[in-house]
């Protein structure tokens, strides 16, 4: 007999919830971090270091889970593929607020700022999206606005990199900042990347 997502068997909707809820804690500590002194900053890396091992923790137990369960809520591989993305969206968060940390960088572009707010936006939206996959419903507007988001996204970063190269500053904090920054975007990719993982489970699902 299979298992459905409307059964009472909600243990993997219930571990990307968590980690979704790691992906909010883990960004509102990054946003600290942009917006804190430098000296201010290496204990909030830590705390987001912390984010992103019990975020590790939880993508270990949806695959533990996973070679434990005969039967799967969906298939198998789709499983895996929230967990690994929902994973890589964190360690780009944690790698970005890291970089910020080892590079010392004390004055970061407004354009940073921005890429921030936006990846806060996608973990809300991912946090509320992630429950809805107990019954497939009502996730259309998710991937919808995560997509406008990346796109969004995308124009920060253009526009960055254009404003870092332009401005004069020394090439060796120029590349400090390129890093960062397009870690950051990877981040939002991975993002737009889990929606339509997510869009495509619920059309197969359908």
């Amino acid at each position: 007999m299979g298992i459905s997502f409307r059964s009472s068997d909600s243990a993997f909707f219930d571990l990307f919830t968590t980690t979704a809820d790691h992906l909010v804690k883990g960004i509102a500590i990054l946003d600290e971090i942009v917006h804190q002194d430098i000296l201010e900053r290496a204990s909030l890396r830590d705390q987001l270091h912390e984010i992103e091992q019990a975020a590790d923790l939880t993508t270990h137990q949806v695959i533990k889970t996973l070679n434990a369960t005969f039967v799967t809520p969906i298939d198998r591989e789709d499983i895996a593929e929230l967990a690994h993305v929902l994973d890589d969206c964190m360690d780009y968060v944690d790698e970005a607020g890291d970089l910020i940390v080892l590079y010392q960088l004390e004055e970061l572009p407004a354009g940073i700022f921005e890429q921030v707010k936006l990846l806060d936006q996608c973990a809300q939206l991912t946090a509320t999206a992630m429950p809805g996959l107990r019954k497939m419903e009502g996730l259309r507007d998710y991937w919808i606005e995560i997509n406008r988001l990346e796109n969004a996204g995308d124009r920060v970063y253009r526009d960055m990199l254009a404003t870092i190269f332009a401005s004069g500053t020394d090439a060796l904090t120029v590349i400090k900042l390129k890093d960062v920054i397009e870690t950051l975007e990877k981040a939002m990719d991975r993002f737009e990347a889990l929606a339509n993982t997510v869009e495509a489970i619920a059309i197969k699902e359908s």
